[in-house]
């Protein structure tokens, strides 16, 4: 599959193995984030109450359209989305546009998606746990006799 993610966690090291043609990267970057963590300037009443396509599915988690979804709106309001979410909204709409727009070449698709399973041996379970060991842990494998 083509990667499509914001360019934070595990996304930074897929985008490093797999390059820009063959993902998808949206929204704000991490030294964005931290900005907005460290100075605040974010409001998600106010990106509800100026952004059109947020306020639209926002309200369409609470009038019956897919069921009720009060408690999630309740959680991005009241939590001033912690996360972005609605600050990457419209960046996530033209991302999503993007992947339906490569996807109408079939072979340069089917090359993305070998792309990014073929460099996805990077993020195996043994390097994961093997770095966190060293990195987190501070302990050595032990030999096994």
């Amino acid at each position: 599959a083509i990667t499509l993610g914001t360019m934070d966690g595990a996304n930074v090291e897929i985008h490093e193995q797999v390059g820009d043609d063959n993902c998808v990267i949206f929204g704000m970057r991490s030294e964005e984030v931290i900005n907005l963590y460290e100075h605040g300037g974010y409001s998600a009443w106010d990106e509800y109450n100026t952004n059109a396509n947020v306020r639209k599915v926002m309200n369409q988690m609470t009038d019956g359209t897919y069921g009720n979804f009060q408690s999630l709106f309740d959680y991005l309001v009241n939590s001033n989305d912690e996360f972005f979410i609605m600050k990457d909204f419209n960046a996530y709409i033209e991302a999503h546009e993007e992947i339906v727009r490569r996807y109408q070449d079939h072979n340069a698709w089917l090359r993305s998606c070998a792309v990014n399973i073929a460099n996805s041996g990077i993020f195996s379970s043994d390097r994961t746990i093997a770095e966190y060991a060293e990195d987190i842990w501070n302990i050595k494998p032990v030999d096994i006799k």
